[in-house]
């Protein structure tokens, strides 16, 4: 018996070949590599004038950011992993490098901002959306955890159940359901796919979608358009496969 166990039946296991392309032009194989870790800022006319917040007509203090300003520093906060401090200065570097007079919003505008900041949603079009579904678990974190970490006393944890359906074309979530842990994820289709207005071409997800309700309300909110070549041939179009034999539930609309 060997020392890692896995390893025991690896002669008869396929084994993936090794590559057999070489790279030949090393100078823009390199120039490739070094391309993606560049990073290009700018700044076009439209955003420089858009950066301070118009005028406020009601009653209240004024805005001294617009709301491109604080989308901005928190896209950038995002993408790098930054605190809002660190936001804060890396905004004031990157204005700073560009030579822009504009003012730097700081981490207590961040915070307070990001609150009640609309980001911008996709539009629904008429491009057809595949549409991949699936649930994941949040878990809930407050003064128990605390209490827990403190005394070592035994608490029960709760946790929310997140459905999600993401567009496959461009990975952006366009459906999303907040339910208990109790709430199974074939139930909650109904409500993913009223979210999604445009047409439906494909949806797809794993085995717990894989029922008669899914493919029913995926039918009725999406019907299928009849087969012409199977009427044309006139022979019937091939029987759904038996459930042992499938892996997951994807259908196709329209």
């Amino acid at each position: 018996m060997p020392a890692v166990p896995f390893k025991t039946n690896k002669d008869r296991r396929p084994h993936i070949p090794k590559q057999r392309h070489r790279v030949t032009n090393w100078s823009t194989y390199d120039a490739a590599l070094r391309q993606r870790g560049s990073l290009t800022v700018w700044f076009t006319d439209a955003a420089i004038a858009a950066w301070r917040a118009e005028p406020r007509t009601t009653r209240g203090g004024q805005r001294h950011y617009s709301a491109l300003a604080i989308n901005t520093a928190l896209t950038l906060r995002a993408v790098f992993r930054l605190a809002l401090r660190q936001t804060e200065g890396l905004i004031g570097s990157i204005l700073h490098l560009l030579g822009l007079d504009l003012a730097v919003p700081d981490h207590s505008t961040l915070s307070r901002r990001a609150e009640t900041l609309e980001m911008p949603r996709r539009q629904a079009g008429g491009e057809p959306v595949h549409l991949l579904v699936d649930s994941t678990g949040l878990k809930l974190c407050g003064a128990g955890e605390w209490m827990l970490e403190k005394h070592g006393s035994r608490t029960r944890r709760s946790w929310r159940k997140l459905h999600i359906g993401v567009d496959a074309e461009t990975g952006q979530i366009v459906a999303s359901a907040l339910t208990t842990n109790d709430v199974d994820d074939g139930s909650q289709v109904g409500p993913l796919l009223d979210q999604s207005t445009g047409p439906l071409t494909s949806f797809t997800g794993d085995g717990a979608y894989d029922r008669a309700d899914v493919y029913g309300a995926v039918a009725e909110r999406h019907p299928p358009r009849p087969r012409s070549s199977c009427r044309r041939a006139r022979t019937q179009c091939p029987a759904r496969p038996p459930r042992q034999h499938r892996r997951g539930a994807t259908g196709t609309c329209g």
